[in-house]
């Protein structure tokens, strides 16, 4: 696990360190960190590590809290491990689009969407895969970068919205077996849209905002919505139960969701607000002209290692 950590000088309101145990690549971490530093005065320290790591982490501690705040990780993971977190009513809960909003110990922090991500230089536009099943084409073998299902929450997402398409039944694993064939399993989430923007790979399966990073850095790649369908959820943050600084955690929940928070996610980082008051990016295509697909975070979170044990048998079974 490698911690980055991101300080500014302290204010006299600043009260101890904010410990922030979170999946984002840096790209995300400097300039939400940075803000909130700035807007509050308090220091923070942030974990990075997959989203596995980081929930197996915060269990390993439990009985010693050293995070105070999981940010942005996967709602199933949060779900499947409500007993480590702890209620926390935001300020501007009401403010929370009835789609996002949650009973559980998690709170909301972003929308995002399933997306592939192509190479431009490798594919032309007539070639570009434009359904799942596209992937298991023979012309991709060993050209699609998918990040580990056991480490990633990401991906965990990945493979329930392929069987939410495809079914939770022997027809929909053997379809997304068809598909593994061609993957190369990625070190994590945000290594897939850098893989295929360096010509790795030709196509990643990953969220909308991590692609969207590389088309607004110019990158040789772009964006391309499945038309057999994908998911747009919610991604979470919590309080951790004891957190060691439980009142800075409530703050940084705050800020995050409060309305110039939630632009800077949007205007300078391609995520989906989850306020009702905030607008997407005009550069991404609009949710209305998507094939959305029902994503059930209750049985993805039920399901977990069951599936995760059968993603080690297609891994196991190269």
């Amino acid at each position: 696990v490698a911690t980055l950590t991101l300080a500014a000088p302290l204010t006299a309101a600043a009260q101890g360190e904010l410990v922030l145990y979170c999946t984002v690549q840096e790209e995300w971490c400097r300039p939400m960190v940075a803000g909130f530093e700035k807007a509050t005065g308090i220091k923070v320290d942030v974990v990075k590590a997959g989203s596995g790591d980081i929930i197996n982490r915060v269990r390993a501690e439990a009985a010693n809290p050293k995070c105070d705040v999981i940010w942005s990780i996967g709602a199933e993971l949060l779900e499947a491990n409500n007993d480590l977190l702890e209620p926390y009513q935001p300020k501007e809960a009401a403010m929370i689009a009835d789609a996002f909003k949650t009973s559980s110990a998690w709170l909301p922090y972003t929308g995002i969407l399933n997306v592939f991500v192509v190479n431009t230089k490798k594919l032309k536009p007539e070639e570009y895969p434009k359904t799942w099943l596209d992937l298991a084409q023979p012309r991709f073998k060993n050209l699609v970068s998918l990040a580990d299902v056991e480490k990633s929450g990401s991906a965990y997402m990945q493979l329930n919205t392929f069987l939410a398409i495809y079914g939770d039944n022997a027809s929909g694993w053997s379809k997304f077996k068809a598909v593994f064939q061609n993957v190369a399993v990625s070190t994590s989430s945000g290594a897939v849209p850098r893989f295929v923007n360096d010509g790795e790979a030709v196509v990643g399966v990953t969220l909308e905002d991590n692609a969207y990073l590389y088309v607004k850095g110019g990158g040789p790649v772009a964006i391309v919505y499945p038309e057999d369908g994908t998911s747009a959820i919610a991604d979470g943050m919590a309080l951790v139960k004891r957190a060691p600084n439980a009142a800075a955690g409530k703050a940084f929940i705050d800020w995050s969701l409060s309305a110039p928070t939630q632009n800077l996610v949007v205007q300078e980082l391609g995520r989906r607000p989850i306020r009702k008051d905030a607008k997407p990016l005009a550069a991404l295509r609009p949710l209305e002209q998507m094939k959305l697909v029902k994503y059930d975070i209750q049985n993805a979170a039920e399901k977990r290692k069951e599936y995760v044990a059968k993603w080690h048998e297609l891994v196991q079974s190269r």
